[in-house]
């Protein structure tokens, strides 16, 4: 056997704090683009607030957009870490999560358009002189409002992700069943947070900052285990030896 060959059975942790860190850069990049740029900049129901706040500084508006797609680059390579280390308990399963997890990633990215046509909108071009300055407020609002809820229903298949992935780590033995709990816990709150987004937005509203904490405990906690701990090896090997019997 080639020593240099090694695989990702014979050294699970490189992938976790990998993995990790790269979750880490998500989080950190995510809460960025939320509470730095999108909730100090978008008043709530005042189109022309909002206009004006992305107009006074388009470039945070823009670096907003690019922490996203940083998140969005990040989001691949941690899904095929945590497919890597999950897949021993069942493969079948860890594939329905990286499945799952393209389909949040391929909206997410794609509703990142939404972000970008207020800036279109406030660009001075020759065509948009067809339309009056309250127009175009309405139209950069509407186009918020669309990101909005395209988030939401990217989130609805992350909330998937978090359940089937939590139950694979507390089947697994080599990652602490708490964290896989956590999971699951904060993935039903992404599918009643975001289903009431739809079905009942006002009640959403009131639902939504409650339903975070468990959320943002859960994956912070995931995240600093991958990067601290990783797997536990002896458990690991033996998953991966029974699997080969």
């Amino acid at each position: 056997m080639n020593p240099g060959n090694k695989s990702v059975e014979t050294s699970p942790n490189v992938y976790a704090r990998i993995g990790g860190m790269l979750y880490l850069v998500i989080i950190l990049a995510g809460m960025f683009s939320v509470i730095v740029v999108r909730d100090k900049m978008i008043v709530s129901g005042d189109a022309a607030a909002t206009a004006n706040n992305i107009m006074a500084s388009p470039l945070l508006w823009r670096f907003g957009i690019a922490c996203d797609l940083l998140m969005h680059l990040c989001d691949i390579p941690v899904m095929w870490v945590v497919y890597l280390l999950l897949r021993p308990v069942n493969k079948n399963l860890a594939l329905l999560a990286l499945l799952f997890n393209l389909i949040q990633t391929a909206v997410l990215v794609t509703n990142k358009l939404n972000l970008l046509t207020p800036l279109f909108l406030l660009s001075n071009a020759d065509y948009l002189k067809a339309f009056n300055p309250q127009q175009l407020h309405s139209m950069i609002y509407l186009s918020v409002k669309a990101h909005d809820y395209g988030f939401g229903v990217a989130l609805l298949f992350f909330g998937l992700v978090c359940i089937v992935n939590g139950y694979l780590i507390i089947k697994s033995d080599y990652l602490p069943k708490l964290i896989g709990v956590m999971l699951q816990i904060a993935g039903v709150c992404y599918l009643i947070s975001n289903f009431s987004l739809i079905l009942a937005p006002s009640f959403s509203n009131k639902l939504f900052p409650v339903l975070m904490i468990p959320v943002l405990i859960a994956e912070t906690s995931f995240c600093f285990w991958l990067i601290i701990k990783g797997v536990n090896i002896t458990k690991w090997n033996e998953r991966v030896l029974a699997g080969r019997d």
